[in-house]
């Protein structure tokens, strides 16, 4: 971020010349290009977010030991995030039409945690065998499996990662249907570990290739929206099951706290922000039952 974008834009400026204007010009060109499509390397509205972070906080440092006045950072305007229309599932849906068109799917099971426990992607591509705690009913999330850009060499690869926040690394308790659908996988698992022998890599990974090699994430992306064409339901993003299982919580009264906990958010004000439609629902019940009540009590 800072090697690509600030430093060639900013990096010419002494640290006491920079102004609020330089800033926002960084910001309103890269706005520009992104929306214009005959550039390539414009960025969008999160991406620019974060450069603004980023060199908001380098400022704040700077100005704490005195070598600026002012943190002009935060006297520019960063463009506005766009709020992502999350399109949920009904029960009904996931059951009697997604799931029974990823049925013979090797990595069908891991389309079932998403929906009943509410997983990053990251963190099922990246769960082992050794964070199933089958006796306690749990699942203790401890990595993550995503895949990195090393600019140096101009390639990716895949790398495990510890989850991004303290909050990330949790445990969640795991539904008896989604233990016997682990239970019948990891059989499933054996066999084909058998049937390679020596060319079996084991990782001790959940969810992983035929040959025990971890799977690109975005595998699970092509799945998914596979399943969504041969179901007949309408495309949207794999990050919309957690959604669901967050919508589903709190819409049967789970308690926002624990829905909190359960999708590893480091706030509980994250949680109400990003499901206010499901929580407005919720308070409009409550209404409603304390009118009932009074209602009895004054006849």
């Amino acid at each position: 971020m800072i090697r690509r974008h600030l430093k060639p834009a900013l990096g010419h400026i002494p640290l006491q010349d920079l102004r609020p204007e330089h800033v926002q010009h960084f910001y309103n060109e890269h706005v520009q290009h992104f929306y214009n499509e005959h550039v390539q390397h414009g960025l969008e509205a999160t991406t620019i977010r974060l450069h603004h972070v980023t060199l908001s906080h380098a400022l704040t440092l700077a100005e704490k030991h005195h070598l600026v006045v002012r943190n002009v950072a935060q006297l520019a305007e960063p463009p506005r995030l766009q709020r992502q229309e999350r399109r949920t599932m009904t029960v009904e849906e996931v059951t009697t039409k997604l799931l029974p068109a990823l049925k013979g799917h090797r990595l069908h099971v891991a389309f079932l945690l998403l929906f009943m426990t509410g997983l990053r992607r990251a963190e099922v591509a990246g769960l082992r065998w050794q964070d199933i705690d089958g006796q306690g009913e749990v699942m203790h999330i401890r990595q993550a499996l995503v895949r990195v850009k090393h600019h140096a060499i101009g390639r990716t690869s895949l790398v495990f990662q510890e989850p991004k926040t303290e909050h990330s690394r949790r445990t969640i308790p795991l539904p008896e249907l989604c233990l016997a659908a682990l239970r019948h996988h990891r059989a499933q698992q054996a066999e084909e570990r058998l049937m390679l022998g020596q060319g079996y890599t084991d990782h001790g990974l959940v969810f992983c290739r035929a040959d025990g090699n971890p799977i690109d994430p975005s595998t699970l992306d092509r799945a998914f929206s596979q399943a969504l064409k041969r179901a007949g339901l309408p495309a949207m993003r794999l990050h919309d099951a957690r959604h669901t299982y967050a919508t589903w919580l709190l819409a049967h009264g789970v308690p926002h706290k624990v829905a909190q906990t359960l999708l590893g958010h480091s706030s509980i004000t994250m949680t109400l922000d990003l499901y206010s439609h499901v929580t407005l629902d919720l308070e409009k019940q409550a209404a409603a039952t304390l009118n009932a009540v009074l209602t009895r009590g004054l006849q």
